[in-house]
């Protein structure tokens, strides 16, 4: 049965637990048969969905030694692949209608985190060449680590500090350099005390999910709720998303001769009306609003280019 993931998407039928693990065999001690008889992981264990990342690059995308420290974000990889490959969809009508690969297409990571996975994905699928970005120079380090531990990335993914947060391109792009897209994962929430809410709210849910299981004996902790939700800076900004993306639309005016799409991912529905009216007011060329469907939920991609 489909994920209803992007047609090209390879995760949109059921993970392949046999294979994972014969790749994998760290997998195997999380791997158990579901009520309906499936093998799966239980995806409320903080350590399960990092081992079952992990697997998941070592199988379908030859990544080796990829990690992230505990309590940060920990991206699935099915829903981070799907966004690559809508930008695929965008690049087409400059490629005769087929998804352009190899490393002469280069995009723009706007905030890579401490696991670089778009920058992976995006040169794993599409051989494309990223530079990537971040002002925690923590996330910058341990995305030089991953690179390390894989020359054929490591050629193709480059790492740039954001010394402003004030900035999103400025002190990143150089003179005379060109981006095919750019592309971000915002901060949602606006405030510490809102992202703090939510995850409580998460690990409420979590712990619901785990009681219907048979794992009640096992609940999280509000203090592990990390491990699922990522650290305070990864969730929230002042302004949260909407903040961030109109300041990310206002600053793109000052490389639009430097990027042919700018790109972003829009949680929150009702900031679209909004943020595409800022874009009319900056006379863009086009404007897309892109609907990802990831089970039960759905994320935006805003994408808009001026030339």
């Amino acid at each position: 049965m489909t994920k209803e993931l992007h047609h090209r998407n390879i995760h949109n039928e059921k993970y392949d637990f046999k294979s994972l693990v014969k790749e994998f065999p760290k997998l195997t001690s999380y791997v158990s048969e579901n009520k309906y008889g499936d093998l799966s992981v239980d995806f409320s264990d903080a350590n399960a969905v990092l081992t079952l990342n992990q697997a998941l690059l070592a199988l379908h995308y030859s990544v080796k030694d990829w990690t992230i420290p505990k309590g940060n974000l920990c991206p699935p990889i099915p829903g981070r692949v799907d966004y690559l490959h809508y930008i695929a969809d965008l690049l087409t009508q400059q490629n005769g209608d087929t998804p352009p690969v190899g490393p002469k297409i280069k995009g723009l990571d706007i905030g890579a985190g401490t696991g670089c996975i778009y920058p992976i994905l995006g040169n794993s699928v599409y051989g494309w060449k990223f530079v990537a970005t971040d002002i925690h120079s923590d996330s910058i380090n341990h995305c030089k680590k991953i690179l390390n531990a894989n020359p054929t990335l490591k050629k193709n993914i480059k790492m740039r500090y954001q010394e402003s947060a004030d900035h999103i391109f400025q002190g990143i792009l150089k003179q005379d350099e060109h981006f095919d897209f750019t592309m971000c994962n915002p901060p949602f929430y606006s405030s510490l005390l809102e992202a703090k809410s939510a995850s409580e709210r998460k690990v409420k849910n979590l712990n619901i999910n785990r009681d219907k299981k048979g794992h009640a004996a096992n609940k999280i902790k509000v203090g592990d709720v990390s491990n699922f939700g990522g650290k305070d800076y990864e969730l929230w900004c002042p302004g949260g998303e909407m903040s961030f993306i109109s300041k990310m639309i206002e600053q793109s005016v000052q490389v639009k001769d430097q990027c042919r799409w700018f790109t972003t991912l829009v949680s929150n529905k009702n900031n679209l009306p909004e943020l595409n009216k800022q874009l009319r007011n900056l006379k863009t060329k086009e404007v897309r609003t892109i609907k990802m469907r990831h089970g039960k939920k759905i994320v935006h991609i805003l994408a808009w280019k001026f030339r």
